[in-house]
Parts: structure tokens; C-alpha cells; sequence
């Protein structure tokens, strides 16, 4: 089944190459969407894909690359749209 969430992770995510490892395991799991720093200091991402593969994703989020420290991962679960042809970092 496809679905949609979007994650907002908490902590010491940037700066720390959260974005660009997000994009790299996304890809490599097949999954669409996108990236981004916000003004507050958290990362957001929207994720589009096969059920297991984004759990996998949200999974990987939770602890993030090497030198983050994610003390929280909102997930919002979203209606799939299927826009996204890729997975970028936005701004």
C-alpha cells in the first residue's frame, strides 16, 4: 500500500548533514518527497512510498545520521497524492 507521512525531528539536526543522509537512505529505499531545515531548528520531511519502506524511513529518522541527536520525530500520517518524482531537499 502506498502511503504519506511527514516527520519533523527535534534535537541537534542541522548542521549535521540530516538532510542530506534523509535523501540518501530515501532514495536507496525507493521513496519520493522532500527535505528541509525550518526556521526553528527542526527537520521536516514529507515521505511517499510502500508502507514498510517509509516505516524503515520514520525508523532511520529517529536516530539520523552519525552526529545528530533526535530527541523527537513528530509523525503525521497524510493522504498519498503521488506528486513527487524524486526525494530533494527543499528550502
Amino acid at each position: 500500500m502506498l502511503v504519506r507521512r511527514r516527520c519533523v525531528a527535534h534535537g541537534r539536526v542541522q548542521g549535521v548533514f540530516f538532510r542530506a543522509s534523509t535523501v540518501e537512505v530515501a532514495r536507496k529505499l525507493g521513496l519520493k518527497g522532500w527535505v528541509r531545515n525550518n526556521p526553528d531548528g527542526t527537520v521536516e520531511a514529507v515521505l511517499e512510498g510502500e508502507e514498510d519502506k517509509v516505516e524503515r524511513m520514520l525508523k532511520w529518522c529517529r536516530e539520523g545520521p552519525p552526529l545528530a541527536h533526535v530527541t523527537k520525530l513528530e509523525v503525521f500520517e497524510e493522504p498519498y497524492t503521488g506528486e513527487f518524482t524524486d526525494f530533494t531537499i527543499t528550502y
